[in-house]
C-alpha cells in the first residue's frame, strides 16, 4: 500500500499578514491586497510608532482636559505619518539613485519600486493619499486644540521628508540620527499628549526622551549595517562619519542612556514610578550588547529574514522590549492614578 499525503492547504489571511509583520517580507504564494500593501508601507516597524503613541496616551490619560477621541484620531495621525515617510522615503532614495537592487534596502525586503510591486507614480500616489488623510485628521486637531497642533505636524513632516528629500537630505549630511530622536521623541509623544489635552508640560518633553533614544539606537544600528553601502555613495549618516567601532559604542551608549533617562524622568516626576518596569528590559539589553561587542557574521543565521541588516535587528528587539515594558508600566500607572503631577 502506498501513503499518498493530502497536500497542505495553504495558510490563512491572518497567518500570512503575521509573517509580513513579523519579517517585513511578502509570504509565499499568492500575494493578497493586504498583505502586498503591509510589505510596501514596512508596516513592520510601525510598532515603534504605536509604542510612542501609547506613551503620549497613557500620560494624559488623567490628565485634565483628556480627550479619548482627539487622542485616538492623534494616534492614527501618526501612525499614518510613519506610513507616509515610509513610502516618501522608498520614492525619494530611488529617484536619487541610492536605492538599486544591491542595496540594503532591496535586500532584506522587497523595494516598491525595484521590485515592481508597484510604480513609481503608484507609489507618489499612495504617499499623496495618506498625506491628505493626515492633513484632514491635522485640520480636525487645530479646530479643536488651535495652533500648536499646526506647529507640531509640519515640524513632524517636514523633519520625516527632509530625511531623505532634496535639498536638505539629512541622512546623507549625518542628522538622521537627531532628527529621529526628535521625532519619535517630542514631536510624536509630545504632539499625541497636546492633541488629546490641550497642553504640553515640560514633563511631557522630558519623558519623550527616553523611548526617543531608543527609535535612535534601531537607526544607528542600521546605519552601522549599511556603511559599506553607504560610504562609496557619499551618503554620510553618522556611523559613515564615526567609523564601524565607535557606532557600534554609541548604539551602546544609547541603549543604556535610555535606563539612565527613565530614572532621572522619575526623579523629576517626569515619569511615574512604575515606568521602573522597564528595567525589565535589561536582560535584553545585555544579548545586545554583547551582539554589539562583537562583529557582525559573515553569513546570515538560519531563518533570519532581514539579512543584511544585522545590528538594527537587535536593536529593535531591545526597542520592543524595552519600549512594551515601559508602556507597562504606565498602565500600571494609570490603572493605580499615579499621576506626574507635581
Amino acid at each position: 500500500m502506498t501513503d499518498v499525503t493530502a497536500p497542505s492547504s495553504p495558510p490563512g489571511l491572518l497567518t500570512r499578514w503575521r509573517e509580513v509583520l513579523r519579517t517585513t517580507n511578502p509570504p509565499e504564494g499568492h500575494l493578497d491586497v493586504v498583505s502586498r500593501w503591509l510589505v510596501l508601507t514596512r508596516a513592520a516597524v510601525l510598532p515603534m510608532t504605536l509604542t510612542a503613541g501609547a506613551v503620549a496616551g497613557l500620560l494624559a490619560v488623567r490628565a485634565d482636559g483628556f480627550s479619548p477621541g482627539l487622542f485616538t484620531l492623534a494616534l492614527v495621525g501618526i501612525l499614518l505619518a510613519h506610513v507616509s515617510n515610509n513610502l516618501m522615503n522608498d520614492l525619494f532614495d530611488v529617484e536619487v539613485g541610492s536605492d538599486t537592487e544591491s542595496y540594503p534596502r532591496a535586500l532584506y525586503a522587497p523595494h516598491p519600486v525595484l521590485s515592481g510591486m508597484i510604480t513609481r507614480g503608484g507609489l507618489a500616489g499612495a504617499a499623496l493619499i495618506v498625506n491628505l488623510i493626515d492633513l484632514g485628521i491635522m485640520v480636525v486637531l487645530f479646530a479643536a486644540r488651535g495652533w500648536p497642533v499646526i506647529a507640531l505636524g509640519v515640524a513632524g513632516f517636514a523633519l520625516s521628508a527632509a530625511y531623505t528629500a532634496p535639498p536638505l537630505r539629512l541622512k546623507k549630511r549625518g542628522l538622521g540620527e537627531l532628527d529621529v530622536l526628535l521625532v519619535w521623541g517630542p514631536l510624536m509623544v509630545g504632539g499625541t499628549y497636546y492633541s488629546a489635552v490641550g497642553g504640553l508640560p515640560w514633563r511631557v518633553i522630558a519623558a519623550s526622551i527616553p523611548y526617543g533614544l531608543l527609535c535612535t539606537a534601531v537607526l544607528m544600528g542600521k546605519h552601522i549595517d549599511k556603511i559599506a553601502w553607504d560610504e562609496p555613495q557619499g551618503i554620510r549618516t553618522l556611523p559613515v562619519l564615526l567609523g564601524e567601532r565607535r557606532s557600534r559604542r554609541l548604539t551602546q551608549g544609547l541603549m543604556a542612556a535610555y535606563y539612565v533617562a527613565v530614572v532621572a524622568c522619575v526623579v523629576v516626576r517626569a515619569l511615574p514610578w512604575p515606568a521602573l518596569l522597564a528595567f525589565g528590559g535589561l536582560p535584553v539589553l545585555v544579548r545586545a550588547w554583547k551582539a554589539l561587542d562583537e562583529p557582525r557574521p559573515q553569513h546570515p543565521p538560519a531563518r533570519f529574514p532581514v539579512w543584511p541588516l544585522w545590528f538594527a535587528a537587535i536593536a529593535f528587539l531591545h526597542t520592543r522590549r524595552a519600549g512594551a515594558l515601559l508602556v507597562l508600566g504606565l498602565v500600571v500607572a494609570a490603572a493605580a492614578g499615579v499621576t506626574i503631577r507635581a
